[in-house]
């Protein structure tokens, strides 16, 4: 039976340099409040990431990651929410898994680090695969996609890809998400959540991340041609969700939890 609604998945960056509200949650006790808001806002998931995968991004030591994102998730986890770890590294996986997460979010769909496919299926968790060309510093150099059918097609195949992978590695809980921003020019972006059909086909739930990314910033630019800030796109990120709803996604992964779950409660009035 399908779910009623997407699921939420409710940010938490425990980074100091995330594109929408990097430093705010740095510490431990920050994060943890941070995640406990979400849930009271009505969060399903509290999806938890120590590295930011902004452009142009460097990437934290993994002691750095591991120290940012497991206490986070022991506490959070304790307390019964259900958690996500955020990570493309399987040491950071291991620990997460360990600490009580049930979802690893591997933006890499395990290119980054193979290993991670291995140690999700051991732990029996979900695994959230997503499409990607490249770390954070070369990823926008990245986005030729043309071979017939487009981004669409050359996402779906890619992505198929790594879910073939993951399967060989014994991961039998699988999601996909097209990875919105990710080696994508804005176009590319429109593209992709037009075409969401083709990447059904894979037969998997899928999950879409587009909360507040640049896309949206470009959307609603000024007429002097400037990106609209990212704290002013949350309008356009729900009306998005409000029309995506209806389709049948497994998941949404947002900063706003409360304006995401006033949307999907118009949208479920509206529909039944």
């Amino acid at each position: 039976m399908p779910q009623p609604r997407p699921l939420v998945m409710g940010i938490v960056n425990v980074t100091p340099d995330s594109f929408s509200d990097g430093g705010r949650f740095l510490a431990t006790d920050d994060a943890v409040a941070h995640g406990h808001e979400l849930l009271a806002d009505g969060a399903d998931i509290l999806d938890i990431g120590g590295e930011s995968t902004r452009p142009g991004a460097t990437r934290p030591l993994v002691e750095d990651e591991l120290a940012r994102v497991v206490p986070v998730i022991s506490e959070l986890a304790a307390d019964g929410a259900v958690v996500s770890v955020d990570t493309m590294r399987a040491e950071v996986a291991e620990a997460a898994l360990a600490a009580g997460a049930t979802i690893v979010n591997d933006v890499s769909g395990g290119l980054a680090d193979p290993r991670i496919l291995s140690v999700t299926a051991a732990a029996d968790a979900t695994y959230l695969c997503m499409h990607w060309r490249g770390h954070s510093d070369v990823m926008q150099s990245l986005t030729s996609y043309d071979g017939p059918g487009g981004v669409v097609a050359a996402v779906r195949a890619e992505l198929g890809q790594r879910v073939e992978a993951a399967r060989a590695a014994g991961v039998e809980k699988l999601v996909v998400d097209p990875g919105l921003g990710f080696a994508k020019t804005a176009d590319q972006n429109w593209e992709l959540l037009r075409g969401l059909d083709a990447l059904e086909e894979l037969g998997l739930p899928v999950l879409v991340g587009a909360s507040r990314k640049a896309f949206l910033g470009r959307l609603l630019e000024s007429e002097a041609g400037e990106p609209r800030p990212v704290g002013e796109r949350e309008d356009a990120h729900v009306a998005l969700v409000a029309l995506l709803a209806a389709r049948g996604l497994w998941g949404v992964r947002v900063h706003d939890v409360r304006a995401t779950r006033d949307a999907l409660a118009v949208v479920g009035r509206m529909v039944g």
